[in-house]
């Protein structure tokens, strides 16, 4: 019952948000921004709480690494709501109006979801991230997080719910589902009278448990099986420095790489110069036989699964190929239609790597890493899509809305 009086309100506050204007709207926001740098001790010992329990429970170092908050995590979950205020608020915007043979002006017009509903796992900066832009698109949100962060999660959510009471919006714009069973989630994914869309944002599990349970339209986001791929014509030296990042930098989030692709008129040179890299992180190595010769026992032999293995991990897959044509082909078999990387100076197979790799992001000599909402100059994100929707790629605050037709009139009838 308590689910569903949170999802009530959380429709009532919609109405009242979706004709906030933009001046109310960033009030808030950084009314939430002061409560989180105000609390920053409160914050971090909820954190303790869950980091204690998930250490005795035994979590993977790459998952607690994504639990854990710092005082630095905390300022850059700061400069996220800061970065939204500063973002152009697209609710009301008109995409284009024209006029029609009988005098009638149609135009469209974006207005807000109403409520959206997030299901996400152990990271509690997705708390205030889907939060902060739901707001600021004049959406009320539902959270619902892991059990593994439930303390952080609720400590979070009654900041931002405290700090919106002194403005002029409704704190109910933000709720938190602090039962983490299983049951909690089922009953979310049917509150079609309530919720407008859901949106899952985790693991592979997870999202396909969403996908095929939810009542409520969903936007899928994406599982990052992320390649690499090293062309017969790469800068070794840049490519080694893109696949350490790709792969290291934080090897527990979804666009980090998760496959290497070596061309076989190169691999001699460069497998020896990006396993000395990775070597640095105690990066596992899964090969095909071509990777065993030249590297030798530090390989692991690959089997068909670890190439459409998201690991999360220090683990890397690699694969010799013998063209950019086989490359391009795993890449179709094997990828999520995330993020995929060409490391090249030859212009026709960038281009060719562009046009036929289908996926949320595609780069040309640059590291995986930056498909995020932050670096595309989205603001925070609320997830990366893997869809063909009206959402693809980082989720900010455009795909957070929809459009609705607004026709004006002389007294035309039909």
């Amino acid at each position: 019952m308590q689910l569903h009086q949170q999802a009530a309100s959380a429709k009532s506050a919609a109405v009242a948000l979706a004709t906030a204007g933009t001046a109310q709207k960033n009030i808030a926001l950084a009314a939430i921004a002061a409560a989180l740098d105000a609390n920053r001790a409160t914050i971090l010992a909820a954190n303790e709480k869950d980091i204690a329990a998930a250490q005795e429970s035994g979590m993977a170092s790459a998952m607690l690494d994504r639990l854990t908050l710092t005082d630095a995590r905390i300022s850059g979950m700061i400069s996220g709501v800061e970065d939204v205020i500063a973002l152009d608020d697209p609710v009301g915007a008109f995409l284009h109006m024209s006029k029609r043979p009988n005098g009638l002006v149609i135009g469209r017009k974006r207005v807000p979801l109403g409520v959206v509903a997030i299901i996400y796992e152990s990271r509690p900066n997705v708390t205030v991230d889907a939060a902060a832009l739901c707001l600021k698109a004049g959406n009320a949100a539902i959270l619902r997080g892991g059990k593994e962060a439930i303390h952080t999660n609720l400590a979070l959510a009654q900041l931002m719910r405290d700090a919106l009471a002194e403005t002029a919006l409704p704190e109910d714009a933000v709720h938190l589902i602090s039962d983490t069973s299983r049951e909690s989630a089922v009953t979310l994914m049917g509150l079609t009278e309530y919720i407008d869309v859901l949106i899952p944002r985790g693991g592979a599990g997870l999202i396909r448990s969403v996908v095929e349970n939810a009542k409520v339209p969903v936007i899928e986001t994406g599982v990052g099986n992320c390649h690499v791929y090293i062309d017969a014509d790469a800068d070794l030296d840049m490519g080694a420095a893109i696949i350490g990042n790709a792969k290291c930098s934080r090897p527990s989030v979804c666009n980090a790489a998760e496959t290497l692709l070596v061309h076989s008129a190169v691999a001699i040179q460069f497998l020896p110069k990006a396993a000395a890299l990775l070597n640095h992180y105690s990066v596992q190595l899964r090969g095909d036989d071509e990777t065993q010769r030249i590297l030798g026992d530090c390989v692991i032999p690959a089997t068909e699964e670890d190439y459409d293995t998201e690991f999360l991990d220090y683990i890397l897959a690699v694969k010799v190929v013998d063209s950019i044509d086989e490359a391009i082909a795993h890449i179709r078999r094997h990828g999520s239609g995330h993020s995929e990387c060409i490391v090249t100076e030859n212009y026709t197979n960038a281009q060719r790597f562009l046009d036929e790799v289908d996926a949320a992001a595609v780069y040309v000599n640059a590291s995986t890493r930056f498909t995020d909402g932050g670096m595309f100059g989205l603001g925070a994100e609320i997830g990366i899509s893997t869809q063909k929707m009206h959402a693809r790629g980082p989720m900010g605050l455009q795909e957070l809305t929809s459009t609705k037709f607004v026709v004006y009139g002389n007294g035309q009838i039909r």
